[in-house]
């Protein structure tokens, strides 16, 4: 019994409260990586419009129901 346990008392006076870190660089490499898959699905839908068009003005140049005009 010669070695006792320490014990720390804490008034409620006593104790301050720690503050609270903020959580900003995990929205910081959030925001380029959305701009790239943005900008991605932009350039994957403008080319499937394009082939799309392209595909379109063949079967009816095809079938001649337009005239090259272009």
């Amino acid at each position: 019994m010669s070695e006792k346990s320490r014990i720390k008392v804490i008034k409620r006076g006593e104790i301050v409260p720690t503050p609270k870190k903020k959580r900003g660089k995990k929205a910081s490499r959030e925001t380029p990586a959305r701009e790239m898959v943005s900008t991605v699905t932009g350039w994957v839908a403008d080319v499937k419009k394009r082939k799309s068009d392209e595909a379109k003005a063949a079967v009816d140049l095809l079938l001649g129901r337009t005239t090259l005009s272009n």
